[in-house]
């Protein structure tokens, strides 16, 4: 359907939310494009996991697939990042970042988010190989390994005990999370889950794989992986900029949304981990797709009023 709006539907973000979104609209032959600034939050990891038909794929191919079934259905897909979004008459304007701007009825914010990490040497060089967060993600990987876990907060004990799922050799570094209550000490003996106390200075590395966690005092301890607690930022500045106001969570910061998307913000929806902070592919996918369906849906029943007007108006 042409609009004198420019499109119907401008999705910000081309990861899993924001392409699921974008079939899902072009199905139901809504025009969309999709704004995308090509660097996905997964792109580290080998390959995406719990993604039912497509397990192990590699991040960038799974996208790369996504991106030619939206252009199949013919949503359009413009590389480059959108850097400014506003209100105005009635619709809004994305501008982009090489220069244009796209007026579009709804935005769909599947902007993702920015993993903080803790400000230790080799932590950031591993992220998403030998440094994980999730043990859905990449437990099954390291199963049965030597598993370190950092401690910067009380999310560290609850990753500490996933973790003890896939081994039986976790080692808990206190680091900066303080000393563990009476409970916790009883947790970690009782699953056998070493505890080393003391700040982390290091990982140490070998041909870029992770050799060993190393201490403020020197000492080392051989491991395989390292787990960490990012604080997990959502990208929120176009949210903000449309009026809305990101929501604290103890994990970070995030798009606060109603059922199937739905912002604060008239007009406005946000999907993926833009919206939650712990959504794994899988999850954004969905939440795309729900957010798709409800965006078409309203622009339906704003149709449907505007078609009984015009009627009316024609009738006079």
């Amino acid at each position: 359907m042409s609009t004198r709006h420019g499109v119907d539907v401008a999705v910000i973000g081309g990861g899993a939310a924001g392409l699921s979104a974008a079939v899902t609209l072009a199905r139901s032959l809504r025009s969309v494009v999709v704004v995308d600034g090509g660097e996905p939050r997964n792109a580290p990891a080998a390959g995406a996991h719990n993604v039912l038909g497509r397990e192990g794929i590699a991040p960038r191919d799974l996208l790369a697939a996504g991106r030619a079934e939206a252009a199949r259905y013919g949503a359009r897909l413009h590389d480059g990042r959108a850097v400014a979004a506003r209100r105005r008459e009635g619709a809004f304007e994305v501008d982009l970042d090489g220069g244009g701007t796209l007026r579009a009825r709804r935005i769909l914010l599947a902007t993702g988010l920015v993993d903080e990490l803790p400000d230790v040497p080799g932590v950031q060089d591993l992220w998403g190989t030998d440094v994980l967060h999730c043990p859905y993600c990449h437990g099954w990987e390291v199963r049965g390994r030597r598993i370190g876990v950092l401690g910067t907060s009380e999310l560290s004990i609850h990753q500490a005990l996933m973790f003890r799922q896939l081994s039986e050799h976790v080692t808990l570094f206190t680091h900066t999370m303080g000393d563990p209550d009476d409970q916790t000490w009883e947790q970690m003996a009782a699953l056998d889950v070493q505890v080393v106390d003391g700040p982390v200075r290091m990982l140490r590395t070998d041909g870029g794989r992770l050799q060993a966690v190393v201490l403020a005092d020197g000492h080392a301890f051989p491991v395989d992986a390292v787990a960490v607690a990012p604080r997990f930022s959502a990208r929120t500045d176009l949210y903000e900029q449309l009026g809305g106001a990101p929501a604290d969570h103890p994990m970070g910061s995030f798009i606060a949304t109603g059922p199937m998307g739905r912002t604060d913000v008239e007009g406005v929806w946000a999907a993926g981990n833009a919206a939650d902070l712990s959504a794994m592919v899988s999850v954004s996918t969905g939440a795309g797709v729900a957010a798709a369906a409800a965006i078409n849906a309203d622009l339906v029943a704003q149709d449907a009023r505007a078609a009984v007007r015009d009627r009316r108006v024609a009738a006079a």
